[in-house]
Order: structure tokens, then sequence, then C-alpha cells
């Protein structure tokens, strides 16, 4: 599992394009037949992609974990990306289609992996935090979700916002979870940005056409820097970084959050006038 270290605002002042992209820049989480994971510090994060192709995959417990299941101490929030497919905990199958989700609670079996058809494999996205309590787990179908309509197309970031795992909607420690699409026209997500001192976010770039990207503007709001996105990236977002971007085609993307709170308003708006 790769490891990721906390960073200091000013270090992003010194780095180039490729150190920006080592420290930040988590490339190609959905590779056929495999799994990513990825440990960053920042509330002991976990960032993953699970792409089962013939044979079903179980998730490791990488020894950074120091346990003995993945979920022993955690829990797991997973959203399907790709074809349909299932996960398998216990002597439970979950089916889940394309978009839906599935949040597992502290304690849970460990996982195994596999799609419905190997020419067009799931893709399941991870996101892990540490857990203090056992929730249940609960399938999130896309198709119950509710979005919220978010911008407009004069400003082009006319967007819907889907919560998964959210209060009120699944009981969870710190994990929250949601899928913001892209309005056909807008380019730009989560603009104007904000930062949240308490909590980290990550970002998991999707449903990008081969040659499209997202440039993802990150840095604190008066030194903001940039990194080159594309189908399957994440990124990862320090309290202390905006997270805003603008695609040169469709796009949506996974944002998931853990920190000190769960509530989703809870941001300290950016105004324009102050990026720099």
């Amino acid at each position: 599992m790769h490891h990721l270290h906390d960073s200091h605002p000013a270090d992003l002042d010194r780095l180039t394009s490729a150190q920006l992209r080592e420290r930040f820049l988590l490339p190609r989480l959905f590779r056929a037949g495999e799994q990513q994971l990825h440990y960053w510090d920042v509330d002991r994060t976990v960032v993953g992609g699970v792409v089962p192709t013939a044979s079903a995959i179980t998730l490791e417990t990488p020894a950074n974990l120091a346990a003995g299941s993945f979920c022993e101490r955690r829990e797991l929030g997973i959203i399907n990306l790709g074809g349909a497919g299932s996960v398998t905990v216990g002597d439970t199958t979950h089916d889940l289609a394309p978009s839906d989700g599935l949040y597992l609670g502290r304690g849970s079996p460990t996982p195994v992996f596999a799609s419905a058809d190997a020419a067009h494999p799931a893709q399941f996205y991870l996101l892990s935090y540490p857990a203090h309590a056992s929730h249940p787990s609960q399938v999130v179908r896309f198709a119950e979700i509710a979005g919220n309509a978010l911008g407009s197309s004069a400003t082009a970031n006319e967007r819907t916002i889907y919560k998964y795992f959210a209060p009120g909607l699944v009981t969870t420690c710190q994990l929250v979870m949601g899928l913001t699409i892209i309005a056909p026209g807008s380019v730009w997500n989560t603009m104007p940005p904000h930062t949240h001192l308490r909590r980290s976010e990550v970002y998991c770039y999707c449903r990008l056409a081969p040659d499209a990207v997202v440039m993802h503007f990150m840095g604190a709001p008066t030194a903001t820097r940039h990194l080159v996105m594309r189908d399957g990236d994440a990124v990862i977002s320090p309290s202390w970084s905006i997270h805003a971007g603008a695609g040169t085609g469709a796009y949506a993307f996974v944002w998931g959050m853990g920190g000190e709170n769960q509530e989703f308003s809870d941001m300290d708006a950016v105004a324009m006038s102050d990026l720099t």
C-alpha cells in the first residue's frame, strides 16, 4: 500500500509539477484485475480501487494497518463506478449496479469483489477511515437517491450532488461520501471554492472521455496550484486546501470526507476576489 504523508501549505511553493503530482495525485486507481490502495496520514485515510475481471478479488489487509482484517477498526465506503458487480461480506452477497454504493461498518468481514461480466468489469472505488463504533452495513441504490441541484448554466457550474453516506441517510462514524455529476455544457465543480479546517477530503474523477481532462485546483486560496486529472485519478485535499476543477468535457466525481464532524455545510467559503 502506497503511503502519503501530511504536508504544510508552504511546501507547495517549492514543488515542481512532478513533485506536486507525487504528493497529492493518486493516478489510475482502476486497473483490470488489480486492487490499488493508498494510505494518507491525514485522518488515517485509505483510498483505493478494485477491478475484478475473470476472478474475484479479496480486499487485502496491508501491514500498515496492523490489523487482522481491513475493517477490524475501520469503516469502508464503496461506490461502483463501472459495470455491474457484487461484494460478498461473510455469508451475504450485495449486488451493485453501476453507481450503487455499499457501506461496511467496523468489524465487517473482509469483502470479496466480483464483476458480473469480465468484459465490462465493475470498478469499485473505496474510501475508509478509522471507526470508534460498529454500525450496520447498508446498500445505497443510486436510483433511489434524491439529487440536490446546485449552480447554474450562466456560471458554467450547474451540477447535481448525490449523497450516499451522510447523517440522516446512513449512520457512520465519520465517513461522508457522495457523487457529483456535472450538467452538460457546464465545466466547473465546487466553484466558488471553500476549505474546511475540521475535515480533509478526497476527490475521484470519473466518467471522463479518454481524451478529456479536468484541471483540478488546489492549495491555499492565496497561492493556488493545479493538477491535470484524467479518468480514474484521485486527489487528496488537506483541510487548508481548496478543491475545485474545470473539465474539457463531461465528467463526474466522487467526493468523500473524514474528520472532526459530518456536517456537510461546515465549510469556509472563499470569495472569488481572494483567489490568487
